[in-house]
Order: C-alpha cells, then structure tokens, then sequence
C-alpha cells in the first residue's frame, strides 16, 4: 500500500499507526497547493477531495478520511491493540475519542493555517480551543493516554494536532497533563520512526 501524505499534516496520524502496526508502506508526498505528487502525478485524479492522507490498497482502491484509514487498519491486523474488537464498548469509545480529535481538535486547531484570518476570528476559534483542550487534559487526568494506560487510534490522531497547537505558539502552559503526553508519545519507536520518516 502507499501513504500520500505532506509533511506535519494529519496524514501523520497514519503513518504513526503504520509503524505502531508494522505494515510496510510506500509513500508519496503531495503538494497540497499544487495538488501534484512529488513523481508529478495529479493529485486530484488519486483524491478529488484534494487533501491528505490518501491510501492506496494494493488491490487499486483508494481509502480517504484519517478516522476510516485508522480504523481499516487496525481491522486487518489481527492482534493488535490500538483499537478493541467488534461488540466490545471499549472499540466504541475509542472511537468516539477519534471522532472528537477530528471534529472539534482538527478542525478548529487547522484554522490557524490559514493566513488570512484577522485578530478577531482568531480569538474567536481560540477560545473555543481552549475549551476543548481543557477538555482533553481533564480526560488526561486519569492516565497517560486518552484510554487510559494504553496507547490507541486517538492518541496518535492527538499527537499530530497538538504539534500544531506548539508549531502556532498557543498557550498550552495551563494543560499540564497535554505536556506530559506528548513526552510519553514521543518516546515511542513508531513515533520517532514516523518523524524521521517525514524529515521532522
């Protein structure tokens, strides 16, 4: 399979479940403004969405979206830990926490890259960061990550959107338990793996 994927973008997330999974993986990084491929294909005919993370199956098809790819990969890898089984509720609040990432984290964090906001729509979507990030540090709390002891889908999701958050220069000084997470995910092999994989 094959990983298109820019630099520091969601697409990350992907890749840090790849490794954490040990599938082997080509990649092809996108430029997004250009929509052309780093061979110079046209993004838009791999992706008519245009955006990342786009995976190419070995069997031609095509999967979009960060929480359909995460979880697609997970389902066909037995044995592994990142995501519960069908018809355990563990599986089901997994998911409910990589849903939140991408909808009220990914989302809202992601404005800031575009250039052209003004002071005051940037204060608008900060304080509705901020009440999220409380949020997700209170969940902190009560281990070292989202589901507890154990690293899962979200936490990788998470990783990416937080090294957003310290890329703009928010104020994470209040969330003291954001920090520690992004110690304790650091540390891992994937994870350090995907970085250098991305020239980070």
């Amino acid at each position: 399979m094959k990983l298109y994927y820019a630099k520091s973008a969601c697409s990350l997330a992907v890749r840090v479940v790849l490794n954490e999974l040990g599938i082997e993986f080509q990649d092809e990084e996108v430029d997004l403004k250009a929509k052309k491929t780093q061979f110079d294909k046209d993004y838009l005919s791999i992706n008519p969405k245009g955006a990342v993370p786009a995976l190419y199956l070995d069997n031609g098809d095509v999967l979009t979206e960060n929480q359909v790819i995460l979880q697609y990969l997970t389902d066909i890898t037995p044995g592994q830990k990142l995501l519960p089984p069908v018809g355990d509720l563990r599986r089901y609040h997994t998911l409910e926490w990589v849903n939140y990432v991408a909808t009220e984290l990914h989302k809202t964090v992601g404005m800031f890259f575009y250039p052209n906001l003004n002071e005051e729509t940037k204060n608008i979507f900060m304080s509705v960061v901020n009440s999220r990030l409380k949020y997700v540090n209170e969940r902190l709390e009560h281990g070292p990550y989202l589901m507890g002891k154990d690293f899962s889908l979200p936490d990788a999701y998470l990783f990416v959107v937080l090294r957003w958050a310290y890329y703009f220069k928010f104020d994470l000084s209040p969330y003291k338990h954001l920090e520690q997470f992004m110690k304790n995910v650091a540390e891992r092999p994937a994870v350090a793996v995907s970085l250098q994989q991305e020239k980070l």
